[in-house]
């Protein structure tokens, strides 16, 4: 891991800006003097860059913006994680989710629906603006994160390069030699990606559920790879030993992590608010965007407190606008701009190119002489890997179901490769994107997923679980995704570079620039991808002037 240090002395002046917002309760965090950072995100302020949205690539935007010395304001829908709760704790564990668990929702909607049928796994809570959102379409569900540092809060912390050969298929106008020499390895420096001790691996009991499914893909004739994570894998060895407390082997990850994980929080933002030029306003929903004759842009912000209670309406103008507000905030924002009229040149090719990534969540029934283990770490390890099979590529992440006592499941998330897209449209009576997708277009990934794991099944002399997602039969969760992609895509609705068609200083950093498949978790290449564009913006649009 490499981290120079100018960008390790931010890194500290910016978790220090961090920890001071959360003391006094501020909801506008920056490690600026308070005379520099007067008036922004206050109504009719202008700021000369806002990036909307505080995942990947709106962290990797805000960054450079503050390097190159531009006064940029980050606005984040979600609130910064770091109150703590009643038991002490700023995020709950899985296995008692409560308000903190879920954004506004009066009941937790968590991947997995059922155990043995029975409605055990949700609970009732109060609705509050927690950490995981499902996003719920026709058919179709994504899950998001919410809070300062977006879905990686949330996710698993798999820092996956994809295949080169697949990502030349998928962006074909990227150099990649470029993003594999130089940019990837960027990413995964500035993000703190890090490898497991293969040592520990093989004795612990807390990946006795990995072990299983390795040896189970072997008799099959599969393979499998270790996968490097921003989850601190020395940390997770210290918790194991009782030194630290304990995060991911306490059953936390989907509802965020009390310690251990490298969320942006603690790498691309804190380095962000370190160079003193860049300040996060939170609970602040962008609702649109127009612009003046002058060619500024004008934002109309909705602030909220963490109960939904609408605080103030604000408008803000900039020079420079970045939304990295994900695939399916930055998409809608573009939409409602172009189809109310506010910019009406916006391409006809937003909301298009959208897709899942081919997820498809499995699991398989173990005999009762071969348990998985009651202690199981939260954090995947290890990967099946046979995307390089012609007729049905999957790279299948070997998941942890840490419920706290021997289940003799085995579960994964299958990531395929789908060729089908959606494409997001505007409502105009619900004043929101909907998403033309139907259940039938996952049928290629289904497929895909059942070919490897009838391969496992029939090796082991062993079946599907049927009864995980819900009261009915059902093997494959085929009506909700963990990596949205599309929606703005590379070349189509931006240029190469994620500037939008159509309008000067206006920007796509986040996932909706990739055509809905980049066949492993996407977050490195999100990262990569937009270290890549701003290198270039910053040189051509900002710098230059």
């Amino acid at each position: 891991m490499v981290e120079n240090q100018h960008l390790s002395r931010r890194r500290l002046l910016g978790l220090a800006a961090l920890g001071a917002a959360a003391l006094s309760g501020a909801t506008t965090i920056t490690a600026a003097p308070r005379a520099h950072a007067a008036g922004q995100g206050e109504n009719g302020s202008f700021v000369p860059a806002v990036v909307i949205g505080t995942g990947y690539g709106a962290a990797v935007a805000a960054l450079r913006l503050g390097e190159a010395g531009v006064q940029t304001l980050m606005l984040e829908m979600g609130q910064q994680w770091d109150k703590p709760g009643a038991d002490g704790n700023i995020f709950p564990n899985m296995l008692k989710p409560d308000e903190r668990s879920t954004w506004f929702k009066s009941r937790t909607e968590a991947p997995l629906g059922s155990f043995l049928w029975l409605d055990v796994v949700n609970k009732n809570i109060t609705p509050y603006a927690g950490v995981l959102d499902r996003v719920n379409f026709d058919q179709m569900s994504v899950y998001v994160g919410r809070g300062v540092g977006g879905g990686s809060l949330v996710n698993g912390g798999m820092a996956v390069v994809p295949k080169r050969s697949y990502f030349e298929e998928v962006l074909p106008r990227v150099d990649a030699a470029e993003m594999y020499d130089r940019y990837f390895p960027r990413a995964n420096s500035v993000l703190r990606v890090n490898h497991i001790d293969k040592k520990w691996f093989e004795d612990t009991e807390w990946y006795k559920f990995a072990r299983v499914s390795r040896e189970q893909a072997g008799k099959a004739g599969l393979g499998t790879t270790f996968v490097p994570n921003v989850y601190d894998w020395d940390y997770m060895r210290r918790e194991a030993a009782g030194e630290v407390p304990k995060s991911a082997l306490a059953t936390e990850v989907i509802y965020g992590n009390n310690h251990g994980k490298m969320s942006l929080d603690k790498t691309y933002l804190a380095a962000a608010l370190g160079t003193g030029k860049v300040a996060i306003r939170t609970m602040h929903k962008v609702k649109t965007i127009g612009r003046q004759r002058d060619g500024s842009y004008v934002l109309t912000i909705e602030e909220t407190d963490a109960y939904g209670k609408q605080i103030a309406t604000k408008e803000i103008t900039c020079t420079y606008l970045f939304l990295g507000a994900g695939s399916l905030g930055s998409t809608e924002l573009l939409l409602r701009a172009r189809d109310t009229g506010a910019l009406p040149d916006l391409s006809g090719e937003v909301g298009a190119g959208w897709g899942p990534n081919g997820n498809i969540m499995t699991a398989r029934a173990n005999h009762m002489w071969n348990p998985t283990g009651a202690k199981q770490s939260s954090i995947p390890a290890l990967g099946i890997d046979d995307w390089d099979n012609p007729a049905a590529p999957v790279f299948a992440e070997i998941a942890p179901m840490p419920a706290g006592l021997e289940t003799w499941v085995s579960l994964y998330l299958a990531i395929t490769k789908n060729p089908e897209r959606g494409t997001f449209v505007y409502d105009k009576a619900t004043d929101r994107a909907t998403l033309r997708w139907t259940r039938d277009q996952n049928t290629p990934a289904v497929n895909a997923a059942k070919s490897l794991f009838d391969r496992i099944n029939k090796a082991n002399t062993t079946m599907y679980r049927y009864d995980l997602f819900g009261s009915k039969l059902k093997n494959f969760a085929d009506d909700f995704c963990y990596h949205p992609l599309g929606g703005c895509v590379l070349g189509k609705a931006t240029d190469l570079y994620g500037r939008v068609s159509g309008y000067k200083n206006l920007y796509v950093t986040d996932g909706s620039l990739i055509p809905g498949s980049i066949g492993v978790n996407p977050f490195v290449t999100i990262t990569a991808l937009a270290e890549r564009n701003m290198e270039r913006v910053i040189q051509q649009d900002i710098s230059a002037k």
